[in-house]
């Protein structure tokens, strides 16, 4: 998610703070409780028994990096959670921060790696 340089002004302690509060931190947990609300957002998506959700938010450069890890103990793959907490996050972002400015791109939201259910995926680089 690329941020400009006036919401960039903003970055202190490895999060965004703005009148609204630490964009980040508000960011991961809207990522975790969207991570849980999948099956009510996404039409044919089963209800899972969700063990642990993380967000993680890195910058790099410009870029807000955006990823996370879900697990459940059951018999498939969580990666719709993952996705949608990664969607969540990133809209949330957006939305705290489109008082500064509306040139805020979000892209490559993707699938780095599965494990469970029918098949097993690892995005190679």
């Amino acid at each position: 998610m690329e941020l400009t340089n006036v919401i960039l002004e903003h970055l202190q302690d490895r999060d965004l703070h703005l009148p609204k509060g630490p964009v980040f931190q508000t960011a991961i947990l809207a990522g975790i409780m969207g991570s849980k609300k999948t099956a009510d957002l996404i039409p044919l998506c089963h209800t899972l028994p969700i063990d642990s959700v993380h967000v993680h938010i890195e910058m790099e450069n410009n870029t807000a990096v955006i990823t996370s890890e879900v697990k459940t103990h059951g018999k498939t793959g969580v990666e719709m959670e993952a996705l949608t907490a990664v969607s969540v996050a990133a809209l949330t972002i957006y939305d705290m921060c489109k008082a500064l400015s509306h040139d805020i791109t979000i892209h490559s939201i993707q699938l780095l790696e599965k494990t469970g259910g029918k098949s097993d995926f690892h995005r190679h680089a």
